[in-house]
């Protein structure tokens, strides 16, 4: 067996445990922030996210262009916590959320009537549509990035980006 295969402790292969610390740097923040578009709890949210790291880790040998391993992992992030929250949101460590959610300042500062409405509208949107829309205008990718993150063609992401959108607008409008 040749270096470049041999596993270290935890069974990674050591080029698995630079690409897992690069993307941790790098995307962890903004995969947090992806959670907590779909769950409400703050813990759940970075439990999702350990969890979609751990999962990287482990199917290393999966992704044959290190450039795709952040849409790897996005799509990770968005399947557990469709899987979360079909589990009635108990957490992946099945354990009751903080009490109550440990929330930072930022959340604090950023909470209003109009952000809750938003969130209420987007979660009332089908699926695709919402993930599009949470991709696109909360972490800012492009439309190639996204199609790559939930393995779509760029045109499907476009027609869910512009019915969410049109969705959203009738559905803040009416509650406006």
């Amino acid at each position: 067996m040749d270096a470049a295969a041999e596993l270290s402790a935890d069974g990674v292969r050591p080029d698995a445990d630079a690409l897992v610390i690069a993307l941790f740097r790098t995307e962890a923040a903004r995969l947090v922030q992806l959670a907590r578009w779909f769950v409400d709890d703050r813990t759940a949210a970075e439990d999702l996210v350990q969890e979609a790291f751990l999962r990287l880790a482990r199917n290393h040998h999966r992704i044959h262009d290190q450039d795709r391993a952040a849409a790897y992992l996005r799509s990770i992030v968005i399947n557990l916590a469709r899987d979360h929250n079909r589990r009635g949101l108990v957490s992946l460590r099945h354990r009751l959320p903080a009490e109550p959610d440990d929330r930072s300042a930022e959340d604090h500062a950023t909470e209003s009537e109009s952000r809750q409405a938003v969130i209420a509208a987007l979660r009332a949107l089908p699926r695709r549509q919402r993930d599009c829309v949470v991709l696109r205008y909360y972490l800012e990718l492009s439309i190639a990035d996204i199609a790559d993150t939930l393995g779509l063609s760029p045109n499907s992401v476009k027609t869910h980006l512009q019915r969410g959108l049109r969705a959203l607008k009738t559905d803040l409008e009416v509650q406006g």
